[in-house]
């Protein structure tokens, strides 16, 4: 599908979301951060929201911080709700997650990019959302790009390959 007149570009920073209509492309970069992206074929709306940490744990009467997943979800699902479609309806896909620092997790696999990714997966399951598609975790950072008239996301994954310890 071809790119609409007058389409307007939004580019996420950590913590940020977005959610707009069939003239919108988001854009973000990911790590070891995560990106949910919506989209309601049938309407041609969708959002991105791009989260760094699984949780803050208690809140104490904050509003929302979509640095976390937890409530980058929570901000979504509100913004969906304003347009009166159900949440359900929406095609849900999961980018990011990657290790950024292989070297410094060898010993270990839960780092922060795979722990992001098991609280996107737990936050769709407790939502009764179903992903489409997903492009997480391995080695290195993700550039993605939201199409909104057409749903398509464009994923460039640029890979750091792990060094192997001299012997």
């Amino acid at each position: 599908m071809l790119k609409p007149d007058g389409v307007i570009e939004i580019f996420l920073q950590p913590g940020e979301h977005f959610f707009g209509d069939r003239y919108t492309r988001i854009r973000t970069v990911l790590g070891s951060c995560v990106s949910l992206v919506f989209w309601h074929p049938g309407e041609l709306v969708g959002g991105m929201c791009h989260f760094m940490l699984p949780t803050r744990g208690c809140r104490s009467g904050k509003p929302p911080d979509g640095r976390y997943a937890d409530e980058a979800m929570e901000l979504m699902l509100s913004d969906i709700r304003q347009t009166g479609l159900a949440p359900q309806a929406f095609r849900l896909r999961i980018f990011g997650g990657g290790n950024m620092f292989p070297e410094l997790t060898r010993r270990n696999d839960r780092h922060i990019g795979k722990k992001n990714v098991e609280a996107a997966i737990a936050l769709m399951q407790n939502h009764c959302l179903q992903c489409v598609s997903k492009h997480v975790e391995g080695y290195g950072h993700r550039n993605l790009l939201f199409d909104i008239w057409s749903g398509h996301v464009h994923v460039r994954h640029s890979s750091i390959i792990p060094e192997t310890p001299n012997r």
